[in-house]
This record gives structure tokens, C-alpha cells and sequence, in this order.
């Protein structure tokens, strides 16, 4: 498996080089953590986790906020039931102050800038915008104590870029092939870009709509070995994640995870997450 991540993620893959990122300088003041949560492939739940992970790490006494930053196809608030407020088009287009674009999710405890659902209206946008408007976080920094970025899939500049600026990526993917193979994609490039920065890569492992935790934990154990043997990264699995009906269930009802079954597998698992999250 190593070998096949490997080479399926080699040099045929054309990216734009790390030196044409720019990183905006660090929020001033008290600074949030920044989590952004990536995956290479669609479909492998990261925006239903991000939405999730929050609630769970706002039952830890955590302030949170969720940025829903896919420029393509943003769809936070659809999982939410389309919550009222500017998105992050109208924000951006005006210049707005950015607490004008937060959003109470009461259900959930924490807050949420949304994006242009299903517009793809933000499909073109500049690293130079998307710059200024992570220069603007700096008004919010003071209330939260962390942000998480739900990111686009795949590995486009302005995505590599927003990863860049976190502290911590959390690297979304499942028991599929290509899904770990996509992962090792974002893992190669993140490395890359953080190297150019001079700065530690921080990256950590949640497979997901695992068929058992045996399971979850060998396709980590693929991930690991090709990190560690072609990029000298270990990253670390931050947790697993079995299919669960009810996942679906609260998704078709617009509900949080925690909210309509707090009793459930996926549900215990995902605290479990968040409590490992806030231990390192």
C-alpha cells in the first residue's frame, strides 16, 4: 500500500509551487486555534464532522467557530437547514464587518459564517482575496477560542493555501483506496507548503464510515507507513469513525449529530475526537 500511494500520487500530479503561497501574518491578540479539516475526495463526511466536531468541542466549554471555507460548493448551512445571514459572497463583496456574517447555531452551541450554498459563486476567487478576508479574522479573534475551516476537497491553491494558515489540518478520508491515496495527495502538498514556510506540519488522521475500528485503523496504518516512508511525516490517527445510520438520519432532518442522537456510536466517537483534539 505504501508503494501504491506513492506512485499513484507522483509526478504526474501538477501543483502550483509552495513560493506562490503567502501566508498572511498571525491573528494579534488572544488567538484562537485554527483547525482546518481537509480531505482530498469527496463524500467522506468532513463538512458533517466539522459541524459536529464544533458542537462537541462547545460541550467542552470550547467558543467556537465554523468558517466554511469551500469557495466551490459551499454547504455548511445546508446541513443546518439554510440559516439566515450574510454569506461569505456578500461579505467579501462589501467589505462588511465579518461579525455581520456570524451566524448562532443555537442546536449546537457555536457559530458559523457561511458560504454562498450551491453557487459556486466563489469557484474563481483570488489567494489575494481569500488573504485580506483571513487578514479580517483578526476582529474575531477575542471571541472564540477556536475556528475550524471546513475546507474545499482536493488540493487547489486557494484550499492549500487556508490549510497553510492553520495550526492544525485534521486529514479526512475512509477505508477506500482512492480516498487514502487522495489523502496522501493533501499530506505531500501540505508538507510541501509548510516547508516553505518554515513551519511544523501538524497534521492528524479521522477515518471515517469505517465497516469497524480494526479496520479504520489499518487504512491509517497504509496512510502512516507511505508518509513515513516517502515524505518523513507520522501522522497521527486522531480517530475513527463507524457507519452509523443515524449520521445519515440527522443529516436528511438538517439536525446535529449530537443534538437528535446523542446516544449513538458516531456520536461517541466524535467526543472522543474533540477530547483528544484539546489534549495536544
Amino acid at each position: 500500500m505504501p508503494h501504491e500511494l506513492g506512485d499513484a500520487v507522483g509526478d504526474q500530479m501538477t501543483m502550483p509551487s509552495a513560493a506562490a503561497l503567502f501566508v498572511p501574518p498571525p491573528l494579534q491578540g488572544t488567538r484562537p486555534r485554527l483547525i482546518a479539516l481537509a480531505s482530498g475526495k469527496g463524500g467522506v463526511g468532513k463538512t458533517w464532522l466539522s459541524l459536529t466536531l464544533a458542537q462537541a468541542l462547545s460541550g467542552r466549554r470550547r467558543r467556537v467557530l465554523v468558517f466554511d471555507a469551500d469557495f466551490g460548493l459551499a454547504n455548511a448551512d445546508i446541513q443546518l437547514g439554510h440559516l439566515a445571514g450574510l454569506d461569505l459572497a456578500e461579505l467579501m463583496r462589501d467589505g462588511t464587518d465579518l461579525r455581520e456574517g456570524v451566524t448562532k447555531v443555537a442546536q449546537g452551541g457555536f457559530d458559523l459564517i457561511a458560504g454562498q450554498a450551491g453557487s459556486g459563486a466563489l469557484a474563481g476567487v483570488s489567494i489575494e482575496q481569500i488573504t485580506a478576508l483571513l487578514d479580517r479574522l483578526a476582529a474575531l479573534s477575542s471571541d472564540y477560542d477556536v475556528i475550524l475551516f471546513d475546507l474545499g476537497t482536493g488540493v487547489e491553491p486557494v484550499t492549500r493555501h487556508v490549510a497553510a494558515y492553520a495550526d492544525t489540518v485534521i486529514l479526512v478520508t475512509t477505508e477506500d483506496p482512492s480516498s487514502l491515496t487522495d489523502a496522501y495527495a493533501v499530506l505531500k502538498l501540505l508538507k510541501r507548503d509548510r516547508l516553505a514556510m518554515d513551519r511544523t506540519v501538524d497534521a492528524r488522521i479521522v477515518v471515517n464510515q469505517t465497516q469497524s475500528e480494526p479496520a479504520g485503523k489499518r487504512a491509517h496504518a497504509a496512510l502512516a507507513r507511505a508518509a513515513r516512508g516517502f515524505l518523513r511525516l507520522d501522522p497521527p490517527l486522531l480517530g475513527t469513525i463507524g457507519r452509523d445510520e443515524r449520521v445519515a438520519e440527522a443529516i436528511r432532518s438538517q439536525r446535529l449529530l449530537l443534538s437528535q442522537f446523542p446516544q449513538s456510536a458516531a456520536a461517541g466517537s466524535v467526543m472522543a475526537i474533540a477530547r483528544r483534539l484539546l489534549a495536544r
